[in-house]
C-alpha cells in the first residue's frame, strides 16, 4: 500500500475504550469519546460506540453533520462554543453543545424554537487555564438565564484544563467545579445529569486516587487514541499506545557528512540558526529522506523506531540518521508513533491515507 499512511488497529482502539470506560464507571463517571483528531472518522467512532462509549464529541459542526449521515445513532456534543453563524446546524443536529457566551444561549434558543427542538447545554466554567468558560461569580446568573429559554436544557457544567497552558486537574480545581454544581443544583432545585471535569489530563489525578466528587463525565480523546495523557505524555497502564501509527517511505539514503556547511540563515519552518557556519564533518552518518513533511505532520510529535533519530523536517521531507546498525535504503518503510498533535495533522492531510488493520465491530 503507498505511504505515507495511517495504520489504525481498531481492535487496539476498542481495548483501549472499553477498559476506560469500565475503569471510570466504577467511579460513577461517564466517556464522551473525542474524536476531533481524526476528522470524526466513523470506523473509529463505531469501534468506540461498541466498546460502550455513551456519547461522542467533536469541535466542529461539519464532522457532526458526516457523522449523522453515515447514521450514527448517539448524542454528539459539539465542544467548540457555537459560532452564532452556525447556531440552526447545531441545533439540527448536535444534542448538546459547550456554551460560555449569553447571546449565543438566546440565539440557539431562538433557533431550537424555530425547529420545534430542545438543544442541551453544557455550561463552561473557567478554573485556571484561560481557554473557554465563565467565571464562577457569573454561574449563578448565567444559569438561570439558560433556565428562563425554554428550549434550552442545562445538562449540567463543566471545565477544561490542561489544553491551554497546561494546568493540571488537582484537587483543588476538582473540588471547587463540585462546590459549584452542587451549589448550582441547591440553588435551582434540580439535579444536573452532568458534572464534566474535564478530558484525558484528569485521568492521572484520579489514578492516584482524586475523589471525583460530584464528577461524573469526562470528554476523552487522546486517552482513548493513544493510549496517553497529556500532560506527561506517560502511557496509561492497561492501555495500548500503538493503535495508531504513521507509515513513511524512503526516497534516498546515502552516507553524508553529519554538518551543514556554508553561511547559515533562515529556512521555512527552523528558528532562527544559532552559531558560525560549520565545515563539512570528516564522518560520514547514514541518512534518510522520507516523503513526509510539515505539510503532513508535526514532526516534533513522531517517535522514530529505534536506531533512528530525525535530524529535521520541511514542507516534503523528513531527514532522518541512523546508528548504522541497518542502514535504510530506497523503498524501505518506518513506522512512527505519534503525539496528539502529529496525529492531527495527519489525519487532516490529504496526501496521509489510512489503513484499517482489523475491525471487531
Amino acid at each position: 500500500m503507498s505511504a505515507p499512511r495511517l495504520e489504525i488497529h481498531l481492535e487496539k482502539l476498542h481495548h483501549n475504550a472499553r477498559t476506560l470506560v469500565e475503569r471510570l464507571a466504577r467511579q460513577g463517571i461517564a466517556v464522551t469519546g473525542v474524536s476531533k483528531a481524526t476528522l470524526g472518522l466513523a470506523e473509529i467512532v463505531r469501534t468506540w460506540v461498541a466498546a460502550g462509549v455513551g456519547s461522542i464529541g467533536e469541535a466542529r459542526i461539519e464532522s457532526i453533520e458526516a457523522l449523522a449521515r453515515g447514521g450514527l445513532a448517539v448524542p454528539m456534543l459539539l465542544l467548540r462554543s457555537p459560532m452564532l453563524s452556525q447556531v440552526e446546524r447545531v441545533v439540527a443536529h448536535a444534542a448538546i453543545s459547550c456554551n460560555s457566551e449569553v447571546r449565543v444561549l438566546e440565539a440557539l434558543a431562538a433557533s431550537a424554537a424555530c425547529q420545534g427542538l430542545r438543544h442541551g447545554v453544557l455550561l463552561m466554567v473557567e478554573l485556571g487555564d484561560l481557554r473557554e468558560g465563565i467565571l464562577p461569580v457569573d454561574l449563578e446568573r448565567v444559569a438561570q438565564r439558560i433556565l428562563a429559554l425554554p428550549n434550552l436544557r442545562l445538562v449540567g457544567i463543566g471545565t477544561n484544563l490542561g489544553c491551554q497552558h497546561g494546568i493540571a486537574p488537582d484537587a483543588v480545581n476538582m473540588a471547587e467545579l463540585s462546590r459549584l454544581t452542587i451549589a448550582l443544583e441547591r440553588r435551582f432545585a434540580l439535579r444536573l445529569p452532568w458534572c464534566s471535569g474535564g478530558n484525558s489530563a484528569n485521568l492521572p489525578w484520579l489514578a492516584a486516587g482524586g475523589d471525583p466528587g460530584r464528577i461524573n463525565h469526562l470528554r476523552l480523546g487522546e486517552a482513548l487514541l493513544l493510549g496517553r495523557e497529556p500532560l506527561g505524555r506517560t502511557a496509561i497502564p492497561g492501555l495500548h499506545t500503538d493503535a495508531i501509527t504513521l507509515v513513511a517511505e524512503v526516497i534516498e539514503a546515502r552516507a553524508k557528512p553529519s554538518q551543514p556547511w556554508g553561511e547559515r540563515r533562515h529556512t521555512s519552518f527552523a528558528r532562527a540558526p544559532t552559531g558560525v557556519a560549520a565545515a563539512a564533518s570528516s564522518h560520514p552518518v547514514h541518512r534518510a529522506l522520507l516523503a513526509l513533511g510539515e505539510q503532513d505532520v508535526d514532526p516534533a510529535g513522531l517517535t522514530p523506531p529505534a536506531g533512528s533519530t530525525i535530524r529535521g523536517a520541511s514542507s516534503d521531507h523528513l531527514v532522518v540518521e541512523g546508528d548504522g546498525s541497518r542502514p535504510l535504503q530506497v523503498g524501505d518503510e518506518q513506522r512512527y508513533q505519534l503525539s496528539y498533535s502529529a496525529l492531527l495533522r495527519a489525519m487532516t492531510s490529504p496526501f496521509v491515507g489510512r489503513r484499517f488493520v482489523d475491525n471487531p465491530c
